[in-house]
């Protein structure tokens, strides 16, 4: 499914939308409770937020158009993202001796529009902080596909973080940013 090449990576609008008020609020906040749940390292409820044909994707390159022509510091589905999760939540995995510790802190939340399929377009920036042993500071545009969900909630289809610094040489990047 990784390689499927009709998966909707753009995130130029379709359609426009306007989200003010307490749905602008709403949204606001569910991109707000992804981010603490990452910085809790609560990585089993940060799952259950994700659709289940949902992709995690970092762009290597600024601007990249797409995760199946170039290389990407991330692209992963379902199964890569639980993988990761059972990987750095292992008590017996050496690179996170000691865990890794992040903070999220994000701001601009706006809605840009509905994709082709009518899924909500999310635009954030990112300033994230982690500490393993030393400090480091990234920041970043985020795009977050949307589904909205019977109960008024949402479930994220596509996750795309881009690192203003895509094209440095990064040491390890263990954990969701």
């Amino acid at each position: 499914m990784l390689l499927d090449r009709s998966f909707d990576v753009s995130i130029v609008p379709h359609a426009k939308v306007t989200l003010v008020g307490e749905p602008l609020d709403v949204l606001s906040q569910f991109i707000f409770n992804e981010a603490s749940l990452l910085d809790d390292g609560d990585f089993e409820s940060w799952l259950q937020l994700w659709d289940e044909d949902g992709r995690y994707w970092v762009p290597r390159f600024h601007r990249q158009v797409d995760p199946f022509e170039e290389v990407s510091l991330f692209w992963e589905d379902k199964m890569l993202r639980e993988l990761r999760v059972r990987r750095i939540s292992n008590p017996r995995n050496w690179s996170q001796q000691p865990p890794t510790r992040t903070n999220h802190l994000v701001g601009g939340v706006s809605a840009l529009g509905l994709d082709a399929a009518g899924r909500l377009i999310v635009r954030s920036s990112l300033n994230f902080t982690e500490w393993r042993l030393e400090q480091r500071v990234l920041a970043a545009t985020v795009h977050h596909k949307l589904i909205p969900t019977e109960s008024g909630g949402w479930r994220i289809y596509m996750k795309r973080v881009d690192l203003i610094n895509c094209d440095a040489t990064f040491a390890s990047l263990e954990v969701f940013i």
